[in-house]
């Protein structure tokens, strides 16, 4: 069966929409603002990407939306919209982890193939939320808020960094064989995490789902 699936991205300041079929993109639209412009661009947003590509809501066979963590505000919006539509389609939530589309990022736009992947959102001050994959993917440190001071990375010999940190990260690693990687979260990096889900049938319970936080509104470690 054909599994055309609409993705949200409101993790950060970016407001992202995508759509794919079977692991396949086949169109996006990404927006982004001084502030976070989720609440008045993403409803809007899918259904210009709907026009765009001749298909209506009820062609959608599952939404997928980056679950965090990231800005409190923007998870909150993604989520809300992504469990109203599929309450009312009657179709599947897929939820991705925010670092796992980052390496996904890595593992599409890299061409180093060994290497370990950093992956990193901002998280105030000194603070990022980190986690470290093999380059198959594998978690070789779970996720965390961690100080870029405390964190050790010039004893290791292939290293790449992706996410919207890499600003700060690059005032304490210097190292010049990291590789930077400054794509910017995009829906579109969800679809083959997403359609890999939807095979497998790994589905939220809409009723109880909850994006990945680490911090509260507060800022407040959770």
């Amino acid at each position: 069966m054909s599994a055309l699936i609409l993705h949200l991205e409101t993790s950060t300041k970016i407001c992202s929409v995508a759509i794919s079929q079977n692991g396949v993109l086949l169109a996006y639209q990404d927006q982004t603002g001084e502030g976070y412009i989720h609440g008045e661009e993403l409803t809007l947003m899918i259904q210009a990407l709907l026009r765009q590509t001749n298909l209506n809501l009820q062609n959608i066979s599952a939404i997928s939306y980056s679950s965090g963590p990231g800005s409190y505000t923007g998870l909150r919006i993604g989520l809300s919209t992504a469990k109203g539509l599929c309450f009312a389609l009657q179709i599947p939530l897929i939820a991705i982890p925010t670092h796992q589309i980052l390496f996904q990022i890595a593992r599409e736009t890299s061409l180093a193939t060994d290497a370990e992947v950093f992956t990193l959102l901002d998280a105030r001050r000194t603070e990022v939320y980190m986690q470290i994959f093999d380059a198959q993917g594998a978690t070789l440190r779970e996720l965390q808020c961690a100080l870029l001071e405390n964190t050790v990375v010039s004893e290791l010999s292939s290293i790449i960094v992706v996410g919207d940190a890499n600003e700060k990260a690059k005032t304490y690693w210097t190292d010049p064989s990291i590789q930077w990687l400054d794509q910017a979260l995009c829906a579109k990096f969800q679809a083959e995490p997403a359609f890999m889900a939807f095979e497998m049938k790994a589905f939220e319970d809409l009723a109880y789902c909850s994006p990945i936080y680490l911090k509260g509104a507060n800022g407040v470690l959770l």
